[in-house]
């Protein structure tokens, strides 16, 4: 009998804990779908509070202050624009080549506008949210463990190495952010959509960057387990940054 009320009660805790993640991510739809519509700046917890359903009051159940609330949904974009990029490149035969990787990078963010607007510094979308995103010892971890992928492309003969890393990080992030970037400045007869702008871009990689010798199977199997190492520690990162938010 004891056993029994035990698990009932297991049963009741982990139904609530449920109920209490479900509303949770709720609120944090609200959140995305508000501040993509009407900016950061513009966007209050009354307004999400209408949108998602609850009291006022029930937000601060879940987040002690707005910035908090806002910064688990960024947190929340990460996990999810990283996770999105591992299944593309996982699909794809050529994903873990320089052009497939960048690629799918681009691709996923053209997908996510919240990671989208801090790639692009929009201010009129996520505000301060933008240099909070970019002044943390996590992006620069980021950072550094990109540059770590690259030299290993590099010193494995996947990617040129006539060229400084320098340069090469600096050409790279030119094409992808202006892929982001450009559709605004074009007449509509000359716009293309995502995806085929993603594959010049790869193409435009493919040719300035890596050899004319495919890579071989083992290569990409190798480079495969390194980008996913990349990955895991991307999200452990994420993880990291929410765990002492929670704490704070």
């Amino acid at each position: 009998m004891s056993n029994r009320r035990s698990r009932n009660g297991e049963d009741r805790k982990q139904e609530e804990r449920s109920k209490q993640q479900e509303r949770a991510q709720r609120i944090l739809d609200a959140a995305a779908e508000l501040i993509q519509r009407w900016g950061y700046n513009k966007t209050t917890i009354d307004d999400i509070a209408r949108r998602a359903g609850v009291a006022k009051g029930t937000i601060y159940l879940h987040w002690k202050t707005r910035e908090d609330l806002f910064d688990a949904l960024m947190r929340r974009e990460e996990l999810a624009l990283a996770e999105d990029i591992r299944r593309r490149i996982a699909t794809d035969p050529e994903g873990a080549t320089l052009h497939g990787l960048m690629k799918h990078a681009t691709l996923a963010t053209m997908k996510s506008p919240l990671m989208k607007a801090v790639i692009l510094r929009d201010t009129n979308m996520i505000g301060e949210l933008v240099h909070k995103e970019y002044a943390t010892e996590a992006y620069e971890e980021r950072i550094d463990r990109y540059k770590t992928l690259l030299e290993f492309l590099r010193n494995h003969g996947l990617v040129r190495a006539d060229i400084g890393i320098r340069e090469e990080l600096y050409l790279l992030s030119a094409l992808s952010t202006g892929v982001l970037l450009i559709d605004p400045w074009l007449p509509d007869d000359i716009k293309v959509p995502d995806e085929v702008a993603v594959e010049l871009m790869a193409e435009t990689i493919r040719r300035t960057f890596e050899p004319r010798q495919a890579a071989t199977q083992s290569e990409l199997q190798e480079v495969t387990t390194v980008f996913n190492q990349y990955i895991d520690r991307v999200v452990e990162i994420t993880k990291e940054q929410v765990q002492k938010e929670i704490e704070r």
